[in-house]
């Protein structure tokens, strides 16, 4: 399992714990909540009722008063009231009222009345001078059925006169009312949590990847090390990523140096092989009384070989110098026209000994910003190619395009590149054989262009065309 997945599984975890937690405290709050909102609102009423019925209690006259005929009025009386979408038809309130030794007086549902009361708490409490108040069973007459588990809450009101406690009034309603309301608010509670699950995955998503960005660059960063492309330590956030990226580089350094000596030594013990035995052989054939054509045909080998050997260490010097290099530190505007006629002339003398005809067509790039030593090095080095393989009389092209960047291609008509050769064209010390039989070349030419590309951060193609030759294609992005 990848770092973000972890990262996002343990925050959505932890996330949701606290949301599940959270909803569940508020979800089993609800339905206590709902009921002392309610229990507060019948709290007023039963207080309201008992100074409205207080003379009536006094007088005995509750059965004849005008409050019995309210009452019953108000329990008929029909609503139009809708609240969030709840329809309230209705009163399910239910009102008794007792003397102050608990016997009913009153009963607005009319099956209690004479019934002793005194043993309820909400009375008992109340006639003791007490907040008063129960939640029992529905209580109906016998021949009425009703939900096993629906309970009513009573709140009950002393009735005082001149200081002293003479009754109680206790105002009853049913909890199965306040249903309808508990439900709505639990239901939008739960969509709302939902809503707020989705979010928390989304979050989660972002935050996972906000803390991986810096890991993730450091290992495209570490990739590209592996991959031997020079690229520049990224930048990064976090002071321990930096330093973890600094450790990496300067491990790279040691490293890619330790690598670099012992590679190059083996390459040029290996190519030096040749010319040294070529040295020593002639320096052990020539004697003072060798005849002096001999003497100088020796010789003029000894000069061959060293200057093979010249040219072969300051390629590698100057191949070396551009791989330690990560990036170009600097462009110039390099106009592009001057840099190829700077070329040809460079190699004008064996382009009139071979007699071969140069096509140069520039067709849109003039000046392109790009390091004007390197470019004219990969340009020498593309065109000494064509010429070394090209038939003495044929014609070399080289034209200049723009393609989203510079596109210099050198197109010959020689021999071609066998095909066992494609792959290994760009390698280090390969070299094929020349077509006039000359002596192979140091097989760091290619090598050299393939670098001053990945430096300009393009690239170099080399192939064989269907016309019979090898084209090669160098892009540098403008």
């Amino acid at each position: 399992m990848s770092l973000t997945t972890r990262i996002f599984f343990t925050y959505f975890a932890i996330l949701g714990v606290a949301i599940y937690f959270f909803l569940s405290v508020f979800m089993s709050e609800i339905k206590p909540g709902v009921r002392q909102s309610t229990e507060d609102t019948l709290i007023d009423m039963s207080n309201l009722l008992a100074e409205i019925v207080k003379d009536d209690l006094v007088n005995q006259r509750l059965q004849s008063s005008d409050f019995k005929a309210q009452v019953e009025r108000f329990l008929k009386r029909s609503y139009r009231a809708s609240i969030d979408d709840v329809d309230k038809l209705s009163s399910t309130l239910r009102v008794y009222i007792t003397d102050e030794k608990g016997i009913v007086q009153f009963d607005s549902a009319d099956f209690s009345l004479g019934a002793d009361y005194s043993q309820w708490n909400d009375v008992y409490l109340t006639l003791r001078g007490k907040y008063g108040a129960r939640s029992s069973p529905v209580m109906t007459a016998p021949d009425v059925k009703v939900n096993p588990d629906a309970t009513v809450m009573h709140v009950a009101a002393a009735i005082v006169d001149q200081g002293e406690i003479i009754g109680s009034i206790t105002v009853a309603k049913a909890n199965l009312s306040l249903q309808p309301f508990i439900e709505m608010a639990q239901q939008k509670i739960q969509t709302r949590g939902i809503f707020l699950v989705l979010v928390s995955v989304f979050a989660a998503l972002l935050f996972s990847f906000w803390l991986t960005a810096s890991i993730r660059k450091l290992t495209r960063y570490a990739d590209k090390i592996a991959e031997g492309v020079g690229v520049k330590i990224p930048k990064l956030a976090e002071p321990e990523l930096r330093k973890l990226a600094a450790s990496v580089d300067n491990m790279r350094t040691q490293l890619a140096g330790k690598e670099y000596v012992e590679k190059y030594i083996h390459a040029l013990t290996h190519e030096l092989k040749s010319p040294v035995s070529a040295i020593k052989g002639a320096a052990e054939i020539i004697t003072d009384d060798m005849p002096a054509v001999d003497r100088g045909r020796f010789v003029g080998n000894i000069r061959t070989e060293v200057e093979r050997i010249n040219v072969m260490i300051s390629k590698l010097l100057e191949l070396a110098k551009i791989e330690k290099c990560d990036v170009l530190t600097a462009r110039d505007k390099v106009n592009i026209n001057d840099l190829v006629e700077q070329v040809l002339i460079s190699k004008s003398i064996l382009i009139e000994h071979k007699s071969i005809i140069i096509k140069f067509v520039n067709t849109s790039v003039d000046v392109v910003a790009a390091d004007q030593f390197l470019l004219t090095q990969a340009v020498d080095n593309l065109l000494q190619n064509a010429l070394d393989f090209s038939a003495t009389n044929s014609v070399i092209e080289i034209n200049i395009a723009d393609k989203n960047g510079l596109l210099i291609e050198v197109k010959d008509w020689g021999a071609g590149i066998p095909d066992y050769a494609l792959d290994k064209v760009f390698e280090r010390f390969y070299s094929l054989p020349r077509a006039d039989g000359c002596a192979k070349s140091s097989g760091l030419g290619l090598c050299f262009v393939k670098q001053i590309c990945t430096l300009h951060q393009g690239r170099i193609d080399i192939k064989n065309h269907s016309e019979g030759g090898v084209l090669a294609r160098l892009y540098i992005p403008i």
